[in-house]
């Protein structure tokens, strides 16, 4: 009963401080990020590119989409909208001999999605008649410029838009509800997330607390 008594007091600040910690990690994760996701049609489905549009080579005849949003990650991103059938984007730009057509879709996404000041532009699609061995990027450059790109290689601006920010966070609650991350997103994908280091310092307090709990209980009983 004594090492019962003397040990509840301990546990309890654990559990506190443990609930305490992953309040305060929740919060420090919440947030996503606001910028241009990179898509390909797949079977008339859009599927998260796995690579960047610098480095991707699309062959004559493919769909690929851009749409800005707040996402957390490919798997919580937010697909382009609008037409996507090839036949339809590319029907007034014929075929060439010595090039290659992409059918592009470009979704700047909606007001709530916007940066502070800014107005999405129209939701549109271009046909881009490009030479064979075009990046994704070139054939975007050719229809939709100007493009602007940060030092990573992320895809900032389409179309001049948005004019500042890049891969910018947003705090949950803001424009999207709430989506989370913990780095920023890159050229071909943003990130995904793990366990924050404070669940794991909360996990590692617990272990501790409970451990001198236990220890200060049977040196009292000795």
């Amino acid at each position: 009963m004594t090492t019962r008594r003397t040990a509840a007091p301990a546990l309890a600040l654990a559990l506190a401080l443990l609930l305490l910690v992953l309040g305060g990690a929740g919060q420090a994760r919440a947030v996503g990020y606001r910028y241009w996701s990179f898509w390909d049609l797949t079977g008339g489905k859009w599927t998260y590119a796995t690579e960047g549009p610098s480095t991707a080579r699309p062959s004559d005849g493919d769909v690929q989409g851009f749409r800005f949003a707040v996402s957390e990650d490919s798997q919580h991103a937010v697909q382009p909208r609008g037409e996507r059938e090839f036949a339809a984007i590319c029907a007034k730009t014929p075929a060439r001999h010595g090039t290659k057509r992409i059918a592009l879709v470009i979704d700047p996404g909606t007001t709530a999605d916007a940066p502070s000041g800014e107005t999405p532009p129209a939701a549109r699609t271009a046909c881009a008649r490009v030479a064979p061995d075009a990046s994704t990027a070139e054939a975007l450059a050719a229809v939709a410029g100007p493009l602007r790109y940060d030092t990573n290689a992320l895809l900032c601006a389409i179309t001049g838009y948005p004019k500042t920010g890049c891969g910018d966070p947003v705090a949950a609650g803001g424009p999207t509800g709430t989506p989370a991350a913990t780095t920023k997103p890159h050229a071909s994908a943003p990130a995904g997330h793990g366990p924050s280091v404070g669940v794991l310092a909360g996990a590692a307090a617990v272990a501790a607390l409970g451990a001198a709990a236990v220890w200060q209980a049977r040196r009292r009983k000795g």
